[in-house]
């Protein structure tokens, strides 16, 4: 369209509701809506980035607990197997004063004895050697020991120990 001089008529009536020079009013509240948008955006990714990361600490936290409690286990576990091995029940029995039974006897549902019941009786006791016991030195730390009505030194005896007590 050219123009050939001023508009008339209805064109004219057109052209004043319509302004000639750039508008910025109307520009503003559509940035305003792309920045709100954009830093929302961005306020989102952080706070949903925080939550990951901190539910990330929190996994590796319950791995690191969950490895502790199935090493312990583990231990415990052996524990329980070596104390359940036969020997060890066998010493532990004779540590609690327990003697191998005798030859057993059954009983049949009509009340009758099958085989010879006996008593068990206990082995001979041995006398195992009581670990060597370091007694602390009568007297002064730094002077010698005090001689006792002999001329020597005074000693305790050990006392008797019990096994397994």
């Amino acid at each position: 369209m050219t123009t050939k001089g001023p508009l008339k008529g209805r064109a004219a009536r057109l052209g004043r509701l319509m302004p000639s020079g750039p508008s910025t009013a109307a520009r503003t509240p559509f940035v305003l809506l792309v920045v709100v948008l954009l830093g929302g955006g961005l306020i989102t990714l952080l706070l949903l980035n925080s939550a990951l990361n901190q539910g990330s600490f929190k996994l590796r936290d319950l791995k690191n607990r969950t490895t502790e409690l199935t090493d312990e286990e583990q231990a415990l576990q052996r524990d329980v197997d070596d104390r359940s091995a036969p020997d060890a029940l066998e010493r532990r029995a004779r540590e609690l004063g327990m003697v191998p039974g005798g030859s057993p006897a059954f009983l049949n549902p009509d009340g009758k004895v099958l085989g010879e019941p006996s008593k068990a009786s206990a082995p001979k006791p041995t006398r195992t050697p009581a670990p060597p016991r370091t007694t602390p030195p009568t007297g002064s730390p730094t002077g010698p020991a005090t001689p006792g009505k002999t001329g020597k030194p005074q000693t305790t005896p050990p006392a008797p120990t019990t096994p397994g007590r």
